[in-house]
């Protein structure tokens, strides 16, 4: 086989599992965790359901592609969000990390719902995001000059994102923002705080 015949089998494949990915997320947001079967992936992806078990294998294998995909989009949000916004931020991290959670929201059939789909069906899925919210905590702690209240605005921003997943907000799309927005505004903050005072205390 060719290289260039190797290139688009490959091409072909990628194309194929991020229509399957789509169609996941799809379903994930109209139906929930229980409608995602290989029998309705196939349908909404119009993908053979043999090729879309020669991809996955087993529905817990499509939940790991999601949880993977969900960590690339995130990562490009944080990327993204940084290089336009970071230079102003006393705390790069932790607006980034806002922003992810203000565009998860955003977006039409939101990846965060992966992380959903997962805490029901295998929560043992969660283990590796685990780790990395580690790193992330210390990331928190060495930008802060008040790690408590950097806390407080990380989970507001991770309750108002799932709030709004679960379909639990009593909030308008226009009140939310607003909160974002207050979330991000780093001079409301750290205008309370006493300046040169740096309070380190263990996220935990």
């Amino acid at each position: 086989m060719s290289s260039i015949s190797k290139m688009d089998n490959q091409t072909r494949s990628e194309i194929s599992r991020r229509k399957a990915i789509d169609a996941a997320l799809a379903i994930l947001t109209r139906e929930g965790v229980g409608g995602l079967t290989f029998d309705s992936l196939s349908r909404e992806s119009g993908i053979s359901k043999g090729g879309l078990l020669h991809q996955f294998r087993t529905r817990q294998g499509v939940l790991c592609a999601l949880l993977e995909y969900q960590r690339q989009q995130f990562e490009q949000i944080a990327r993204e969000y940084v290089a336009k916004e970071g230079a102003s931020k006393a705390e790069p991290t932790l607006a980034a990390q806002i922003a992810i959670y203000r565009e998860s929201i955003n977006q039409p059939h939101s990846v965060a719902r992966a992380v959903l789909a997962a805490l029901i069906e295998s929560p043992n899925l969660l283990d590796e995001m685990k780790s990395a919210d580690e790193a992330k905590m210390k990331s928190l702690q060495d930008e802060a000059t008040d790690l408590d209240l950097s806390l407080l605005r990380y989970f507001a921003a991770s309750g108002l994102a799932f709030h709004s997943l679960l379909g639990m907000s009593p909030l308008t799309d226009t009140a939310r923002n607003r909160l974002f927005d207050r979330l991000l505004d780093e001079e409301q903050w750290h205008g309370q705080n006493t300046q040169g005072k740096r309070r380190k205390r263990s996220a935990g």
